[in-house]
């Protein structure tokens, strides 16, 4: 089965609304100089709650080749839970994907398995896709006990889904070590922890959902390092931090397949 692979632009808590619209605009055209084919890959930008109405009104305005997403998501569809933003507004906005469990949010926020699953249900049940994130930390690569950890937490994230809601996520593998620091999991790395994710899924879920779901790395790429990253066979796209913040550097990640 070819997947098609998604590059997923992470923005974390930069840009404002106004910034938004240089930004997308400038990926567009650069996209457009770069011939970009959607059909060969899916182009993302997951942006800040305050940035997604201008950023719908950009995409389908101008019917630019792009979706769209939101960084997290409430537990609740609605009530006093202030500061929160539920699926369901995220819905009506059109959001494409909705990132749920990204090792920020375990860090500073206290995020377990169980609520980034709970999360994950949200997404689903209001006809959006989660890219659920799943990643370790550098000591436990260090003790070489990362494969056991990242399964672990797949058992978690996942607990409860049907073959199908698997099928259609995305799982984004994000070694935190390699996050904004520079450093890069070779491509090696990458397949390994990712082939095991896949066969994971296979074992709890089945070869269709293994075969449909895909598999983002995610953690300091760049258009230096994508193609070697996406040559690897479980490897279906990547979750994109800084660079995804200079259009010209995202659009070159983003148009891998052609170099």
């Amino acid at each position: 089965m070819t997947r098609l692979p998604l590059m997923a632009g992470n923005w974390k808590m930069n840009l404002n609304h106004v910034e938004a619209t240089g930004v997308v605009q400038k990926l567009a055209w650069t996209l457009a100089d770069y011939r970009y084919d959607k059909k060969l890959c899916e182009a993302a930008v997951i942006v800040p709650f305050t940035d997604i109405r201008t950023v719908q009104n950009l995409v389908q305005g101008d019917r630019l080749p792009l979706v769209f997403g939101a960084q997290d998501v409430s537990l609740y569809d609605s009530g006093a839970y202030t500061g929160e933003v539920s699926a369901p507004m995220l819905a009506k906005l059109d959001c494409t994907y909705v990132v749920v469990g990204h090792s920020e949010r375990r860090e500073y926020h206290g995020e377990t398995d169980e609520i980034i699953n709970a999360k994950a249900k949200k997404v689903l049940e209001n006809s959006m896709t989660p890219i659920i994130c799943v990643g370790e930390k550098l000591d436990i690569r260090k003790e070489g006990t990362h494969v056991e950890y990242v399964l672990a937490q797949i058992n978690g994230v996942l607990d409860g889904l049907s073959s199908e809601q698997v099928g259609a996520a995305v799982i984004a593998y994000e070694p935190v070590w390699a996050i904004g620091t520079g450093e890069v999991a070779t491509p090696e790395d990458a397949q390994e922890v990712c082939g095991a994710i896949r066969t994971r899924v296979e074992e709890l879920f089945g070869s269709d959902a293994s075969q449909s779901v895909r598999i983002q790395y995610g953690g300091s790429v760049k258009a230096s390092n994508v193609v070697d990253i996406m040559n690897q066979s479980d490897v279906d796209g990547a979750l994109v931090g800084g660079a995804s913040l200079d259009p010209e550097e995202f659009a070159r990640i983003v148009t891998f397949y052609g170099r």
